[in-house]
């Protein structure tokens, strides 16, 4: 069976890599940009299943993995920053704050007429952090390319009082558990000899 991540990030590959399964990965010809007033939890969805529905148009005999992660502050939507002053910006307005996450997970197979997708929440509280605890983690981690200004899987766990949520790898932009459940649905099973 032909699976495809319908993604370039290094993030999510190294994510599904874990599941020990033969997958390649293309990128997906999506506009991202999100629609006025759309809540962060529908954004997430709606990139997902456009993602993997737009691959899988491409390639219609594979099996297709969709995703996006959409973080929010107070319903303000927390993009990628890109460099240091806007990360650093995002980290300021999360300072002893509670950060939304909302990762979307969606599995599109064109020839089996079956499409599925998953939102798993997670929150994270973040500490309160100054100046120089936010200038040294960015130097050293460069989250630039992620949402939110973390490396929750490096040294942005220092930035946190609490996370709470069911599945950790939501948060590493890719949620292996509901992922594990859809692929089952088809007949890809990680735990099969």
């Amino acid at each position: 069976m032909d699976i495809i991540l319908a993604s370039t990030s290094p993030y999510r590959r190294k994510l599904l890599e874990r599941l020990q399964i033969d997958f390649r990965c293309i990128a997906p010809q999506t506009d991202e940009s999100p629609r006025p007033e759309e809540a962060p939890d529908a954004l997430a969805q709606r990139l997902a299943i456009a993602k993997a529905s737009e691959t899988a148009t491409r390639h219609p005999g594979s099996v297709v993995i969709g995703s996006d992660q959409v973080a929010s502050v107070d319903g303000h939507i927390l993009g990628k920053p890109g460099g240091f002053e806007s990360a650093a910006k995002q980290l300021r307005a999360c300072s002893a704050r509670e950060v939304q996450f909302f990762t979307a997970v969606s599995l599109v197979c064109l020839h089996a007429d079956h499409e599925r997708v998953h939102v798993e929440p997670f929150s994270v509280v973040f500490r309160e952090l100054n100046e120089a605890e936010i200038a040294n983690y960015l130097h050293r981690d460069q989250p630039y390319d992620c949402a939110g200004s973390f490396k929750v899987e490096r040294l942005g766990i220092a930035l946190f009082e609490r996370l709470a949520g069911n599945d950790p790898t939501s948060l590493e932009g890719l949620p292996l558990i509901a992922l594990t459940s859809l692929l089952r649905e088809i007949g890809v099973d990680a735990l099969a000899g």
